[in-house]
């Protein structure tokens, strides 16, 4: 099963291969583990991202080797596993509901500046929806993610120079939708 590759692996599983399963994991799961650790320094949020992302992948391996994607199993692994996180960190924040605890010292923040970041957070939001979708790809994968040019291209399965010209594109469309 070593010359085989992780696509192939996913189209197998499709079929319900187990031994396809396990050896996509085998080889995905401590660099996918690593990638979590990055941006989540909560072993047990990690752990629980690793065991939804792999349940998901098993579950919708059929839609991945049946679609037309120009991009990597390992690409689209990522994608599921960095959506779960998201998740998580939502579902997070939505337990602590913690009321912050302003310090004596830090003065609470005017009604208007509060106003405008809401307004300005909409316009970016309205600006990103704008966008096509590559360029929108493009900037979640290394703005959100913080995926490097070379680990976005192979997210993304596009050439490195590729992915230059779309963040570029987009942060120019971007400033002009906010000017």
């Amino acid at each position: 099963m070593d010359a085989v590759d992780e696509a192939a692996l996913v189209r197998r599983m499709a079929g319900g291969d187990r031994r396809a399963f396990d050896e996509l994991y085998r080889r995905t799961s401590p660099w996918l583990a690593v990638r979590l650790r990055r941006r989540c320094a909560d072993e047990e949020i990690v752990a629980d991202v690793m065991q939804e992302t792999y349940l998901a992948v098993w579950r919708a391996a059929g839609g991945f080797a049946g679609a037309a994607t120009s991009g990597s199993a390992v690409g689209w692994l990522w994608t599921i596993a960095a959506n779960r996180l998201v998740d998580a960190f939502r579902r997070r924040a939505r337990q602590a509901q913690v009321p912050p605890v302003p310090l004596a010292e830090t003065a609470a923040p005017a009604a208007e500046d509060e106003v405008m970041a809401g307004r300005i957070g909409q316009e970016l939001e309205q600006a990103l929806l704008v966008l096509p979708v590559e360029l929108r790809q493009v900037l979640r994968a290394m703005v959100l993610d913080g995926l490097s040019v070379r680990e976005t291209s192979i997210l993304l399965g596009v050439p490195e120079g590729t992915v230059k010209s779309r963040a570029r594109r987009a942060r120019i469309a971007l400033r002009e939708a906010l000017s």
